[in-house]
């Protein structure tokens, strides 16, 4: 049995060492792919594309995948793959120095300085005199309020402290391996309302779903202290502009610092906004590129799942060179019929896993015998599959 050949469609530039991950020997990948098994991305929107058929698994190299049509994947049986954590550190530092920009009126200091004439016999004066308008603050002693205790939000967290912070956080979903990873130091919120009420900083580390969409709003953002910093490295939409441009015009928050510049906040003189840097290193683009890379390849030689946003996390030793991945909805009675058809074939079942996650369920089957394309074909007739595909392993 021959090694197949994969075809992966690159959309954007992506780190060479990610690449290498996929063996030249058996992947293509490049931007002019015909009929590709899976698609790699990072910022490009695919909303508007037409997705070919061929088109197996879809990898983010970044956490979000807002620029991905995931909804409409989960019902073709396509998973979308993102790099959680991958770029954790990247971020940690911009949001460290985005605090440093508001304590320290780092913004307008510069632009200060940037009008400066440089052949004024008077510069030092000039300097001396204006540098009072200036002044700040230091972060030791000031208390950071962290929605969202992911990988991200753990690491500025522990950061923080390290500053001599105060640190509260909140999370209603927060999961073991960040509870793990979380400094004792940090004291638990009870809601949003409450981080917005006790801290001075307030950063924001949360997906962009319709639960976490204005977010920060007219309604909760007049409860915080007066003269607060709101930091959002996060996603544009979990700010409602308008809250935080009336907030910064009454005083209640004394900046707004993010990472994404829209129309509406661009100009004002308490908003320090950045081109969406928080990625933007060479370290991070490079972890993205190779996490997904791994989990690509991954999935579609074994068809193992990990870091999927619409699959269920799924592994399994190979125990035979004969596998059935199968993606179906999470209906009763699936494994039956699955079996089912398997028996009627006369293919043992060697080993099998299945999961579910929401809607979605996943099953790895392994046999003890070749899987013809009838039995493939009868798979794919079970009321509910929605995507079927045979890993024989290569000789």
């Amino acid at each position: 049995m021959a090694n197949r050949l994969f075809k992966v469609l690159v959309l954007n530039q992506v780190s060479p060492n990610g690449l290498k991950r996929l063996p030249a020997e058996t992947y293509t990948a490049g931007k002019d792919i015909a009929d590709p098994d899976a698609v790699l991305v990072r910022s490009a929107d695919m909303h508007g594309m037409e997705i070919p058929a061929s088109v197996k698994a879809i990898a983010r190299a970044g956490a979000g995948t807002n620029n991905i049509p995931v909804k409409a994947m989960s019902a073709r049986g396509v998973p979308v793959f993102n790099a959680p954590g991958a770029n954790a550190n990247a971020v940690k530092e911009l949001v460290l120095a985005g605090m440093l920009m508001a304590a320290r009126n780092l913004a307008p200091a510069q632009r200060f300085v940037e009008q400066l004439d440089p052949a004024s016999a008077d510069l030092d004066k000039t300097v001396e005199d204006g540098k009072k308008h200036f002044a700040g603050y230091e972060l030791a002693g000031q208390t950071l309020g962290i929605i969202g205790l992911g990988k991200i939000g753990c690491l500025v967290a522990d950061a923080a402290i390290k500053l001599g912070m105060n640190v509260l956080g909140y999370d209603p979903e927060i999961t073991v391996d960040a509870a793990w990873s979380l400094p004792a130091q940090v004291k638990k919120a009870g809601s949003v309302a409450d981080v917005l009420k006790n801290a001075n900083f307030i950063s924001l580390h949360v997906p962009l779903v319709e639960a976490t969409r204005d977010l920060v709003n007219e309604k909760n953002v007049s409860l915080a202290k007066h003269g607060a910093v709101l930091l959002n490295f996060s996603r544009e939409g979990v700010v409602s502009d308008s809250a935080v441009l009336a907030a910064l015009g009454r005083g209640q928050l004394g900046w707004y610092v993010c990472d994404f510049p829209s129309g509406h906040i661009l100009k004002h003189p308490k908003v320090v906004a950045l081109p969406h840097l928080g990625a933007s290193t060479r370290e991070a683009e490079e972890n993205c590129a190779v996490m997904v890379a791994d989990q690509l390849r991954d999935y579609l030689e074994n068809g193992n799942v990990a870091n999927a946003v619409n699959f269920p996390n799924v592994s399994m030793e190979r125990e035979s060179r004969y596998r059935v991945a199968i993606a179906n909805a999470n209906v009763p009675n699936m494994l039956g019929q699955i079996s089912t058809a398997m028996a009627q074939a006369g293919l043992n079942i060697h080993n099998m896993v299945n999961k579910s996650r929401g809607d979605m369920a996943y099953t790895l089957v392994d046999v003890d015998s070749a899987v013809g394309d009838v039995v493939v074909a009868a798979l794919r007739g079970i009321e509910g599959v929605l995507a079927v595909r045979y890993l024989p392993q290569a000789d």
